[in-house]
């Protein structure tokens, strides 16, 4: 398999990890309109400003797809310094993080990137905090267009759903049932991907896959583990698992690597190279995908200082450099894809620390 094999085969997807993002804007949250909501203009040749303060919101604190995804944020707060100051809760509820959002706001932070537990539920917070000056990214998992700035897509949710279709097709030899474990019912980017991902299976290629359930684990270890026995308890004949979110899919491998389900029960997802390596070592995974969470977050910082700095406003078509990765382009409704993701097997995930 090529080693640098994207979901839905690269690029050419309209899509983008979370990881862990969650699709299109209009997938994710409607058709509110997002990015920049008045006349201003950005300066392409404005300088970054120095000494920004930028807060750092992931759906959960300790999640270690967010962990890496703020090694990548701080990395570019180095660059450009600024301070980024991480935050957030410890569950991965509706509206967990919006105390967080108020605090930053209160504490006149420069920008806030986030990774929205739910689109609405944080929406009423981000637009009272950017009526007072913030400026607000979310990456990975959109909140309502117009209660955010940029919205920094890791891949298309074209790209995401239809790879893990495609993957878990190849897993099982193209028939049988077949189940999702999600993070939490209410998660922006989950639910986009499995919208495509219903799409994807309706079409003629699939039709030998039927898909029996889908359950959520909510992005807790423990109950992801207890969801992954309850679906192979509840379907005898279940032949392969998607878990799109870092934590769901390991949970899950490690249960089946574990029990008489191994190599007969197929699993792929979207995890971490690290935290993947021994399932595809031992032969309980075949391949799953992800996107690299440092560079999101990379990204997602650097768009949050362009911002602050008055590079940018959020406008479809606006420019701008990201330090390390290059020029990206504003899109439609103020989204940004990094993509695309890559499929990791026993061939090529050696080459991959994170």
């Amino acid at each position: 398999m090529n080693t640098r094999l994207v979901l839905a085969l690269v690029v050419s997807g309209a899509v983008a990890l979370t990881a862990c993002g969650g699709g299109t804007t209009k997938d994710s949250a409607g058709d509110q309109t997002g990015g920049a909501t008045n006349a201003a203009k950005g300066d392409p040749n404005a300088a970054l400003k120095e000494g920004l303060k930028i807060t750092f919101l992931p759906k959960q604190v300790n999640n270690p797809y967010f962990t890496v995804a703020q090694k990548g944020a701080e990395q570019a707060g180095t660059a450009i310094k600024a301070e980024v100051k991480p935050t957030g809760p410890s569950d991965a509820a509706a509206s967990s993080q919006v105390t967080y959002i108020n605090t930053a706001a209160q504490q006149k932070q420069d920008a806030l990137v986030i990774s929205a537990n739910d689109a609405n539920a944080v929406a009423p917070a981000l637009k009272s905090a950017r009526q007072q000056g913030l400026k607000v990214v979310t990456f990975d998992s959109d909140a309502a267009p117009d209660a955010r700035d940029v919205f920094i897509n890791q891949a298309t949710s074209n790209e995401i759903a239809a790879g893990q279709v495609k993957l878990i097709s190849e897993a099982v030899g193209g028939s049988g049932e077949i189940a999702i474990l999600s993070a939490t019912p209410n998660a922006t980017n989950q639910n986009a991907w499995i919208e495509v991902m219903k799409t994807e299976l309706a079409k003629p290629e699939y039709s030998g896959l039927e898909l029996v359930e889908t359950a959520y684990g909510n992005d807790d270890d423990q109950t992801s583990f207890q969801k992954t026995q309850g679906l192979l308890q509840a379907h005898p004949n279940l032949k392969g698992i998607i878990s799109p979110t870092t934590v769901g899919v390991a949970a899950a491998a490690r249960y089946l690597s574990s029990s008489e389900y191994k190599g007969k029960v197929q699993l792929t997802g979207l995890g971490t190279p690290n935290q993947m390596r021994k399932f595809v070592q031992d032969g309980t995974v075949k391949s799953f995908a992800l996107w690299d969470p440092s560079k999101l977050g990379y990204l997602a910082t650097y768009t949050a200082a362009a911002l602050a700095s008055g590079q940018i406003t959020g406008a479809e078509g606006e420019k701008y450099k990201a330090g390390d990765l290059g020029d990206y382009t504003i899109g439609a409704k103020g989204e940004v894809v990094l993509g695309p993701p890559t499929v990791f097997t026993k061939d090529n995930i050696d080459q991959f620390d994170f």
